[in-house]
């Protein structure tokens, strides 16, 4: 375990710029009472963005995610990851960067159906 966390330290250092304009939507508690962490462990796998209480993930997909292989790598995961209680949510950087309140309001919207 203690090898994730260091993983997941150096990835919080190094944030993909995508990554940091969501992290300033999803901080503080600004979605109501919802507390998120960033590149938290879960399991076997470090995932972008989790609320706990909410069982939701987020994740932000960049251009490296439309590759057959990592479509697959994405759906194990994701399968393990539902099979954990999580929902899990995939974003864009595009969707980051020229929607961000709208991936804001999808990620409202899905807490509130949880």
């Amino acid at each position: 375990m203690e090898r994730f966390r260091k993983r997941a330290r150096k990835l919080r250092r190094r944030q993909t710029s995508a990554e940091t304009r969501l992290w300033k939507v999803l901080r503080n508690r600004q979605l109501a009472r919802w507390k998120f962490r960033r590149q938290h462990p879960v399991d076997r796998y470090i995932v972008d963005f989790v609320t706990l209480d909410g069982k939701l993930i987020i994740e932000v997909d960049g251009d490296t995610h439309s590759t057959q292989k990592q479509v697959m790598r994405d759906e194990e995961r994701t399968r393990i990851l539902n099979s954990l209680g999580f929902h899990i949510v995939r974003v864009t950087n595009i969707d980051v960067y020229e929607n961000l309140e709208g991936v804001r309001e999808m990620i409202a919207l899905t807490l509130n159906s949880i």
